[in-house]
């Protein structure tokens, strides 16, 4: 919410209106006074990483009667307030509604007591509301996503994770309880991100029955190895008569049943707190519930095919990899293909480093950071002929490549050679996986939302680490090769001053107004400034350069420090988008590599070398879209290895206006295409 709200409020004092903060809600609204003030630009300053909300938020008996919202609409029209920016729930945009629709009439009202003139008004007639979705439940229309969920998702898997260790070590059962009342959106991803053995959501109420077949669910996982059983449950989950289902009943059966020890745990307000994540401070059900029945409830196929298939991570490691491996491994078994790991990459496959896999051997993969199967960024070019033997030796069918821009670029060698070797004339897919997000063909790629969390967290504490001390400007430096998607949406994550980038070109003069800002800036209230920089930007501009720059010109109104991120990025648990952004993607690959071996296999031999029989699987807006290898190698800059155009550059106008740059607003139409710095880019595809 902090995040939304300065936002809302620098873009407003841009555009030069006048921007009041109403603390404490529609109480607040309905009080007036001192409840109401004029904001400015430090009044939202460093508030960006700030849980809840700084201005309060209060549930208002009084604003859902006539007559505090005739005193609402008194003290707005009093200090010329006719546009209102209303973040909250249900409650929240329902109340704002009524208030719109009764706007007209309180004026009347107002007129009529003598409160205001006939002329005021007529002035104020009209009231404008624009309403921002502020809960974790993620149960509001209009929008895919609301303000909150994703890091109420982040608080959910840090306790998952956390109890997973317990649970590990004792051979236990945990029943967890989330919020969701009417929505079981948290529950649900929470499942599909944990790979919980259950779930109850009141969307879907189990079939008559459903406690035998839980039961024997998890008596199948503990009988093939598995020590710990995971049932998430929202608390408003009924079955089919509409009766509850509490996660104490749960409890009970599991352990009358089974005798298992079994522990319950209710999340509760805990979901709300924390810092948000990188997805809430930038800023469908139906596919997760999908995909979440395919994985948890199918079954290792009793028929097999004759199709086999391979999967390899390349490049360097990234969070989400186990998770795609996972998942993908999984849906070739149930397909009935048999299903090889390759360890090391293409290298690995030269080497002959294959093996067959087995539904449990990637049981607990789903939040394991890295890669477990290891990973090299060795191309296929110069080991092309080993490679060629061991697809023969494996009767190799279909190969599915998870990782960054080699991945990408090996599986066009392997095309490129199909000419030559007809053994190669099988069925590829590439999953983009990359902390650098540089790959062709998906706007998002594997392992970028954690890495963007990783950066801005580091960020977060460097920034409090100066808390106390004299004004301090930090030069961070991101990874990201020549990408500079990883420093820009960081930098819009925590409030950043400036971030330089490849994409973006800048000189001299550029940083010489940079740096005239920053000074200019710290001479006010401001104690701390934030510059980042990616690892690529510029030949010339180092770091180092940067820093002895800011150091020499903010002499005497403030100090310098530099840190350099490093390979952190690439670390630590994916996040839940990762962990279910990898599952995802993980079937519909093997599930779309299962469809084209159908159609090329010919007299019991497969034989695929059409265009889109090797493609990269991406998010492209909001669908999942393949794209043929050849088609993408024309939109590809081989040298910088990222595609020709960059969507999320149009982000970096925001980042300007959020660190009050002077730039012209014709530049930045939402919604609209637009042409930035040399690229046609479309905004709204940014959130």
């Amino acid at each position: 919410m902090n995040a939304a709200v300065r936002a809302v409020t620098r873009m407003g004092i841009y555009v030069g209106a006048k921007v009041f903060l109403i603390y404490e809600g529609y109480e607040g609204l309905v009080e007036g006074g001192e409840n109401i003030k004029q904001a400015n630009w430090l009044s939202v300053s460093n508030i960006i990483q700030l849980g809840g909300t700084v201005i309060g938020s209060a549930r208002c008996k009084a604003f859902m009667t006539r007559e505090g919202r005739l005193a609402a609409a008194y003290n707005l029209v009093q200090r010329g307030i006719t546009n209102l920016c209303v973040i909250g729930g249900d409650g929240s945009l329902t109340g704002a509604n009524i208030f719109r629709s009764e706007w007209g009439s309180l004026l009347e009202e107002l007129v009529g007591e003598g409160k205001i003139s006939e002329t005021t008004a007529e002035t104020y007639s009209h009231l404008n509301i624009a309403g921002l979705v502020g809960s974790i439940d993620n149960d509001f229309c209009g929008t895919d996503m609301t303000i909150g969920t994703d890091s109420a998702l982040h608080r959910i898997m840090e306790v998952i994770d956390a109890i997973t260790t317990t649970a590990q070590s004792h051979q236990r059962t945990f029943v967890l309880e989330v919020m969701g009342r009417h929505c079981g959106y948290l529950a649900l991803v929470s499942a599909l991100a944990s790979g919980a053995d259950w779930l109850f959501i009141p969307e879907a109420p189990p079939e008559d029955g459903w406690e035998n077949f839980m039961c024997e669910r998890l008596g199948e996982t503990r009988s093939r190895g598995s020590r710990l059983n995971i049932i998430i449950i929202a608390e408003g989950a009924i079955d089919r008569n509409g009766k509850p289902i509490s996660s104490s009943y749960v409890k009970d059966l599991v352990v009358q049943r089974l005798g298992y020890d079994t522990r319950v745990t209710v999340l509760g307000h805990v979901q709300r707190g924390g810092t948000p994540s990188a997805f809430d401070r930038v800023l469908s059900f139906e596919n997760n519930w999908n995909i979440y029945k395919l994985l948890a409830h199918q079954k290792v196929s009793k028929e097999k095919t004759n199709f086999s298939l391979a999967i390899l991570n390349v490049g360097a490691p990234a969070a989400g990899m186990n998770a795609a491996v996972r998942s993908a491994v999984r849906t070739g078994i149930s397909q009935g293909h048999t299903v090889y790991v390759v360890h090391d990459g293409f290298e690995g496959l030269a080497k002959g480093q294959v093996q067959e896999v087995g539904w449990h051997h990637v049981a607990g993969w789903l939040g394991r950071g890295g890669s477990m199967l290891g990973t090299k960024r060795t191309l296929p070019k110069g080991h092309m002929e080993s490679i060629v033997e061991n697809i023969r030796t494996y009767n190799i069918h279909a190969l599915l490549v998870i990782g960054g821009f080699e991945a990408y670029e090996g599986v066009l060698q392997l095309v490129e050679a199909r000419g030559r070797y007809e053994e190669l004339c099988i069925v590829m897919c590439v999953i983009p996986a990359t902390i650098s997000n540089n790959v062709p063909g998906t706007d998002f790629s594997l392992g970028t939302d954690t890495a963007v969390n990783a950066a801005m967290e580091s960020c977060d504490r460097i920034k409090q680490s100066a808390s106390g001390t004299k004004r301090r400007v930090f030069i961070v430096e991101t990874m990201g090769g020549y990408c500079g998607y990883l420093a820009t949406v960081a930098g819009i994550a925590v409030g950043a001053d400036a971030a330089y980038v490849f994409e973006d070109p800048f000189n001299i003069h550029d940083l010489k107004t940079n740096v005239e800002h920053m000074t200019e800036k710290m001479k006010t209230d401001i104690q701390r400034g934030l510059v980042l920089r990616n690892e690529k930007c510029h030949e010339h501009y180092t770091t180092d350069f940067l820093y002895n720059l800011y150091s020499s010109e903010g002499k005497g109104v403030f100090d310098c420090r530099t840190n350099v991120l490093g390979h952190l990025q690439q670390g630590g648990a994916p996040t839940p988008f990762d962990r279910n952004y990898g599952t995802k993607l993980g079937v519909k690959a093997m599930l779309w590599m299962s469809e084209k071996l159908q159609a090329v296999y010919r007299k019991g031999r497969v034989f695929a070398n059409s265009p889109d029989s090797a493609c990269v699987i991406g998010l492209q807006k909001k669908a999942v879209a393949f794209s043929p290898v050849m088609e993408l190698k024309n939109d590809t800059d081989f040298e910088h290895r990222m595609p020709r155009e960059q969507w999320w550059l149009s982000l970096r106008l925001m980042l300007k206006m959020l660190a009050h740059y002077r730039i012209s607003l014709a530049d930045y139409v939402s919604g609209e295409l637009e042409h930035v710095t040399r690229r046609t880019l479309s905004i709204e595809k940014g959130f």
